[in-house]
């Protein structure tokens, strides 16, 4: 199954999928997807029914706007992982929906990053105008890289959250920068001037009319994709003989690594899922507060297309994304409030980027 495919089984009459039509949202969602690509979003994926404003309203809300993009965004992950797809065509076939937790992805802090801005300020700018703010920082010590999260200013516990990694290349050795210099230096930028018009006037007014948002919308989804040439096979081991993520960056640059799955038990649907023979984590990272708990399948391999010491085109089989699943607690704040802990754990993190650390494969395979 691919995210285009609907599932038929599930009438429209669902209360969420029959709330969602005739919204603002589906009207944006309509101007790059067909009704059936929609129905499919509609029924495999949580959507909260503050994002669901009836449509014909004068502009789409930054909150809106912000839905859409984590939609398509999880959409595309689907599409790359048949491990995810698996297992939300299971769900969906039980009438549940994945309520999306978090998107990960990494940039590079490097001297020269080609037109792209350096580090985690490729995506930032993106997520600030959509109504993002930063709500924590994980140095990732082990790996040489940095961790910000970012939750959505106006609805923190419903809108899927954004996990930006930052790879430090000046903490590696001088031979490891030039590499990174000549791969990352080849970036472009996906933003359009009109994009970023339009990013600054919905970080002025928090919405943009509908012809504009639609306009923008696909923009944002292409700067979540690798932005760079892809490496050499020299080059990629070079970078992999050092740092896993940064080879990982190379091939796969600013796609999602992973996106994830908010369930209540984490331990059971890990047991499921090892009885169902599917490539899962051997074990569930817990936060030091114990409030948080993630497991993952491990990443899928992909086949990219790099250069071999003759100058000739072999693929190599190499590690792409995969799907997460976290469950989280209910705490009672200092002020006495109860909320969702929508934290993050510096040592649950480099557990789970471990799942993309697997053996690359040889050149031609």
């Amino acid at each position: 199954m691919t995210a285009q495919q609907p599932v038929q089984a599930y009438a429209s009459s669902q209360p969420e999928a029959a709330a969602a039509h005739g919204s603002q949202l589906i009207a944006l969602l309509a101007a790059h997807r067909t009704p059936q690509q929609i129905d499919f979003l509609l029924r495999s994926v949580h959507v909260p029914a503050c994002t669901l404003r009836p449509a014909g309203a004068q502009a789409v809300s930054r909150l809106e706007l912000a839905q859409a993009l984590n939609m398509l965004l999880f959409e595309k992950l689907l599409q790359e992982v048949p491990d995810a797809a698996a297992y939300v065509a299971d769900a969906m076939a039980a009438g549940e929906r994945m309520h999306f937790d978090h998107g990960a992805l990494r940039t590079v802090q490097a001297a020269n990053t080609g037109l792209l801005p350096p580090g985690e300020e490729a995506i930032t700018r993106i997520l600030r105008p959509l109504g993002y703010v930063r709500n924590g920082l994980y140095p990732l010590e082990r790996i040489r890289m940095t961790g910000r999260t970012y939750g959505h200013a106006d609805a923190p516990e419903e809108i899927a959250q954004f996990f930006v990694s930052e790879l430090h290349a000046e903490r590696f050795s001088p031979e490891f920068q030039a590499v990174v210099a000549r791969v990352i230096g080849t970036s472009t930028d996906p933003l359009t001037a009109d994009a970023k018009a339009l990013l600054a006037q919905l970080e002025a007014e928090r919405a943009l009319p509908m012809a504009a948002a639609q306009a923008l919308l696909p923009v944002l989804l292409s700067a979540f994709e690798r932005q760079h040439e892809l490496p050499s096979v020299a080059e990629y081991e070079r970078l992999r003989g050092e740092s896993s993520e940064m080879a990982w960056i190379a091939t796969e640059g600013n796609v999602f690594n992973h996106a994830t799955d908010r369930v209540p038990d984490v331990e059971a649907v890990a047991e499921r899922q090892r009885a169902l023979g599917r490539p899962m984590k051997e074990t569930v990272e817990v936060s030091r507060n114990g409030r948080v708990r993630q497991t993952a399948y491990r990443a899928c391999t992909v086949l990219r297309p790099m250069r071999d010491e003759h100058g000739g085109i072999v693929e190599k089989a190499v590690p792409g994304s995969f799907y997460e699943f976290i469950s989280r607690d209910r705490y009672v704040d200092d002020q006495g409030v109860e909320r969702l802990d929508l934290s993050f754990d510096s040592g649950n993190a480099q557990g789970i980027f471990k799942m993309t650390a697997g053996s690359a494969g040889p050149a031609g395979m």
